[in-house]
Formats: C-alpha cells, structure tokens, sequence
C-alpha cells in the first residue's frame, strides 16, 4: 500500500511527528516532501493569508507525486481525494509536549528543515497554549477526516512510535 502510493497525506497534532516521518518516507521512497509550515510561514514568522496559502496548497496537490505533512485543514478535503494513502499521527498531549520541548531546545535560535529560513525555533507560549487549548477539537478533526476516508483508499491511525517504526521499515521501492 504505502510503498506503491504516489501521494501520501500525513496529518497530525503538533508534535506527533509529521515532519521527521514526512521526511524519512520521502527518503525511502523517493517522493518530494512539503511541509505545511514552508507554506503557512514567511521568513520572519510572517503568516501568509489565508488565500495565499490555499493557492500554495492547492499547486501541491495538483503535482503528480508528494508527500504532504500538516494543516490548513481548509485545504483537507482536496489533499485527501488526491492522496493515495492517509496517515494520522495520533500521540497523546503527554508524548507531542516532550517532543515539542525537546524540538525547541535542540533547534533554539536555528530554522528547522520544515520551517523556511529565517524562522529560527523559538519558544511560544501563544503556540503552548493554542496546543493545550485545541487539544481536543484538533484530534476531533482530524478523526473526522480519517473516517471520512472513502472505502478503496488506504488510510493508517499510528498511536505509537514502534507502529512509526513498523511503517519505516517495510517502506521503500521495490
């Protein structure tokens, strides 16, 4: 399934992954990888508009072959009828808030490979508390979307970092 698609859509809460997993499949399968991030930031942590982001996303899904990690859940229902596979990266509050923690100090005053230039990690409290507050609501849309993934198109729920793992290593072109 994963190691035939030509568009894979990763979705997720911040801090579940996407990006590290976006890119390591990419690797392996030799697809191109966007990050949401490169087209909802500017440098500077300048956010794009809102129309100026679905036009960016819908040229994305438009190309014959990606993979696409993250939000602008406008844009979600598009990105899931051209992807192949769904993936959701479904961690707990406790799990995403280590790893965010550990992302901020590892990359403190750089850009990270997911974030455009000139975005130098940082940290938030705005971002900590938009986290906390959409917790739920969040996970509540992105299970709507996940079981809105018509029958005949793949779709993985990964609860775990050793379901990530099993995913990594039986993914590569044959």
């Amino acid at each position: 399934m994963i190691n035939k698609a030509k568009r894979i859509m990763i979705i997720g809460q911040p801090g579940s992954g996407k990006s590290t997993l976006a890119r390591l499949l990419g690797e392996k399968l030799g697809l191109p990888v966007v990050y949401i991030d490169q087209i909802h930031w500017c440098s500077g942590w300048v956010e794009r508009s809102s129309h100026e982001k679905t036009s960016l996303v819908s040229e994305v899904h438009a190309r014959d072959s990606w993979i696409f990690e993250g939000g602008h859940s406008a844009t979600w229902p598009e990105r899931l009828n051209r992807a192949d596979v769904l993936i959701w990266l479904d961690f707990p509050l406790s799990v995403r808030a280590w790893r965010i923690f550990w992302r901020t100090l590892n990359y403190y005053g750089k850009s990270r490979p997911d974030l455009p230039a000139g975005c130098p990690e940082r940290f938030n409290w705005e971002f900590s508390l938009w986290i906390w507050k959409t917790r739920r609501s969040n996970r509540q849309n992105a299970l709507r979307l996940y079981e809105s993934v018509p029958i005949g198109k793949s779709k993985l729920c990964l609860r775990s970092q050793s379901e990530v793992q099993a995913l990594l290593k039986y993914s590569s072109r044959v």
